[in-house]
């Protein structure tokens, strides 16, 4: 029986094929799993950026909290996403992060890194290719954010949770898991919880969606993804580095 693929791996074959080598030495970056309870902080903005994770088990969610008391989350994780691979080349944390449920993570040192940089060019491509899919996320949800109505940026984070989950799972239907409360789809959207309760109570009512209990219906796909005024290249294939 082979050994069972680690986080990184399956990750990064998203971007690329890996060879039987390749895989090894990204398994082998991934320190032992930790336990991470629902609510739990595991860096906060201005700590030491030493290393990155990727998130074994459940999903967590980057955020910076404001003067006025208030939180902006800035990205939702998924099961198998890389997290904080961005701050590599920063001495500080530039946001905190925080599990939305009990999960696990797998930390890896950014000296590991720099090992695969100056060891595969290939590896490092792929890192890059992480890196820039996320960055082209989060440009995209600012355009959302500041030039957008509260339909539009509901129906766009949602269809990109979906996109993004059947990226992994390609045998994802038409419900997707969202363990989101109202308060943080709200906190990433820029809008109040009421208005977020009024937007997801509309698009039931117009047969969009429902949502029930961390859970996602998905009755009119086509719908969402206009509504959302979807950039399609973003949630197609991605060109793969070969």
């Amino acid at each position: 029986m082979g050994q069972q693929e680690g986080c990184l791996s399956q990750h990064f074959k998203h971007y690329g094929s890996l060879s039987e080598s390749e895989r090894r030495r990204l398994d082998g970056l991934e320190g032992p799993a930790l336990a991470m309870a629902k609510g739990q902080v595991f860096w906060r903005e201005g700590d030491a950026a030493r290393e990155f994770a990727t998130l074994s088990r459940g999903w967590a969610y980057s955020f910076r909290d404001l003067e006025d008391g208030t939180r902006h989350i800035l990205e939702v994780f998924m099961p198998g996403d890389v997290i904080g691979l961005r701050e590599f080349p920063f001495k500080q944390r530039l946001s905190s992060v925080a599990m939305l449920e009990d999960g696990e993570i797998r930390l890896t040192p950014h000296r590991r890194l720099i090992e695969i940089f100056r060891d595969s060019s290939r590896l490092t491509s792929l890192c890059f290719a992480v890196a820039s899919y996320q960055q082209a996320l989060l440009s995209e949800r600012l355009v959302h954010l500041s030039r957008r109505s509260a339909r539009q940026r509901v129906a766009y984070l949602l269809f990109e949770l979906y996109s993004r989950t059947k990226r992994n799972d390609d045998s994802t239907g038409e419900c997707f898991r969202v363990p989101l409360s109202q308060q943080q789809l709200a906190d990433a959207l820029g809008l109040s919880p009421v208005h977020v309760s009024r937007t997801l109570t509309a698009f039931r009512q117009e047969g969009v969606l429902r949502r029930l209990r961390g859970w996602v219906h998905l009755l009119d796909a086509a719908a969402l993804e206009a509504e959302g005024s979807i950039v399609g290249h973003l949630h197609d294939e991605i060109e793969r580095v070969e």
